[in-house]
Parts: C-alpha cells; sequence; structure tokens
C-alpha cells in the first residue's frame, strides 16, 4: 500500500453514497475502510504515484460533487505536531473585521482582509493598514469581541484535543492579535500560541503594531522552529490555514492543508478541505471518529 484515498463529506449536507464508493472500490481494486459511517472513508491502492489513482477517480466523481477527496502516502500519517492558524480557521471569523465594525470602518477593513488573504496585497501593509484605522478604538472591546462574535471552528476542539492525547504538539500561530489568541488558545486547548501586539495609550489602541509582525514568514519559522526543537521529521508534521499568508508553513508542512481556503490558495495548497469540518485533519490521519477525544 504506496497511497491512501481519503473522502470526506458533510453528512448533514451530502453524504458519502456508497454506490460511488462501491464503484471506486472496483475501480481501483481496493476495499473501504469506514471512518465514519456516510461522512469518511479511505481506500488504500499500491501505486506509488499519485497520479494514477487521481486519474481514475476523477474519472468517476464530477469536481462539483461535494466531497473532500485527499490522495496521501500511507506512511507516516499520524502527525506529532500540529501548527494552525486562528481566524476563519479555528474561529469562523476575521478578528480585525469584527473589531473594525464598533469603528463603522468594517467594510473598508473587510475589502482589505480579504485581498490579502488572497495574496493581492502584501501582508503586513494590508495589516498596517487596517491596524491604522482602528485607532481610538477602547480596549475594553475585545472581551465583547470574544464574547459576542468569536465562534470556535465546527471540530476545532476535537482536532486538537485527540492529537495531544497521542502527544503531540499543537501551536496557534496567528497574524491576528494577541487578546484574541490568547482566549482561543485556552477554549481550544492549543499548547503554544503566537500572535502581534497592539499598542494601546490610555485604554485607547493607537493605531500601531508593537515589536515583530507575525505574519507568513514567522508562521513558517514557528513550524520549522518547533519540528527542529521536538526533533521531528518534517513529514511528521500537519500545517492547516485559509490564507496567502499560510502558504510558506503548509507547503514546508508534512501534511499542509487549506482549510476552506479563498481562490488563490485553493490553486496552490498541497491538500484542500471544502467540505469536511476540522475534523477531516483526523480523517486525513486515518483516525476513526470512534477514537476521537471530546474537547
Amino acid at each position: 500500500m504506496a497511497h491512501v484515498v481519503c473522502l470526506i463529506a458533510d453528512p448533514e449536507r451530502s453524504p458519502l453514497d456508497r454506490v460511488m464508493v462501491a464503484t471506486l472500490e472496483r475501480t481501483l481494486g481496493a476495499t473501504a475502510r469506514w471512518l465514519a459511517p456516510d461522512e469518511a472513508c479511505e481506500l488504500p491502492v499500491d501505486h506509488h504515484d499519485p497520479v494514477e489513482p487521481r486519474r481514475r477517480i476523477e474519472a468517476i466523481l464530477s469536481p462539483e460533487l461535494p466531497h473532500d477527496v485527499v490522495v496521501l502516502p500511507a506512511h507516516s500519517r499520524r502527525k506529532r505536531l500540529l501548527v494552525s492558524d486562528m481566524d476563519s480557521t479555528m474561529i469562523t471569523v476575521e478578528c480585525i473585521d469584527e473589531l473594525a465594525d464598533y469603528l463603522g470602518v468594517k467594510p473598508e477593513v473587510s475589502a482589505i482582509t480579504r485581498r490579502a488573504m488572497d495574496g493581492e496585497l502584501d501582508f503586513v501593509a494590508a495589516l498596517r493598514a487596517r491596524v491604522a484605522l482602528l485607532q481610538g478604538l477602547p480596549v475594553s472591546v475585545f472581551d465583547e469581541v470574544f464574547r459576542e462574535r468569536v465562534r470556535l471552528m465546527p471540530g476545532a476542539r476535537a482536532l486538537v484535543a485527540t492529537m495531544r492525547s497521542w502527544g503531540a504538539c499543537t501551536a496557534l500561530v496567528s497574524g491576528g492579535f494577541v487578546p484574541f489568541v490568547e482566549r482561543v488558545r485556552g477554549a481550544i486547548g492549543f499548547d503554544l500560541a503566537q500572535a502581534n501586539r497592539l499598542e494601546s495609550l490610555n485604554g485607547h489602541l493607537t493605531g500601531h503594531l508593537l515589536g515583530p509582525i507575525r505574519g507568513p514568514q514567522s508562521k513558517l519559522a514557528r513550524l520549522r522552529q518547533l519540528t527542529r526543537v521536538l526533533r521531528l521529521p518534517p513529514e511528521a508534521t500537519l500545517a492547516v490555514g485559509d490564507g496567502a499568508n499560510d502558504l510558506p508553513m503548509l507547503r514546508a508542512a508534512g501534511l499542509g492543508v487549506a482549510f476552506r481556503p479563498t481562490p488563490r490558495v485553493a490553486q496552490l495548497a498541497p491538500v484542500i478541505i471544502r467540505w469536511g469540518d476540522l475534523t477531516a485533519l483526523l480523517y486525513l490521519q486515518g483516525v476513526p471518529k470512534s477514537n476521537f477525544v471530546a474537547g
């Protein structure tokens, strides 16, 4: 067995069709292993080159089908390090956009965010421009935004808790801001976190950042640093994110997953998950739903 074909679906919207899976079994000469009824299964294939099983799959499955189909190496699937983005990955919102809403500039900030996440704008320049628009915002707003607007992405707690159960290190790396990252870290259970710091004066944001900017290269550097400190081979690492600023770490990880990515990132990422929730990253590692740990 050289590769594994993983099929993942949202069972409430479009469960896996067992007739379709049976057709894939015959085509690939494989027996499906169900990881979760109607939601996820995997099929082992002997091809050392993933191009051939992909060709056979594409001949059967419509590209419009609302399922994630991923071909992975069969070896070293269970990862020992998870490095994850936060906004629109571990949580459902972009925190900077929600902060901007309190000053009436959310449309302007959101437009910059979308272009930056799709790689149209330099990340650091776009971040500085958005932070400047937050000048005068009371820092007390952070508590309200987290309480009223931040929601964890489905599957986030199970992903982190399950990986930690086998001794994996989990790190949250964000181009967002420390007050949110620390709250999300605690809510989900990450071991480590890093993010950008906002300058404030007399309880209000000045519109400036403090210290080094946490951007694409700092995420990549964190992945490499933890890989080195933990003495892991590259194939034992997993990175996940949704934006262009995540691409360097996604490409460097043993398994780099673009989760519900922007269009440009979808073209460039090693692996894409559009339909499953974050537990899809456990299915990619061969973990059945019965072995998930509740977060």
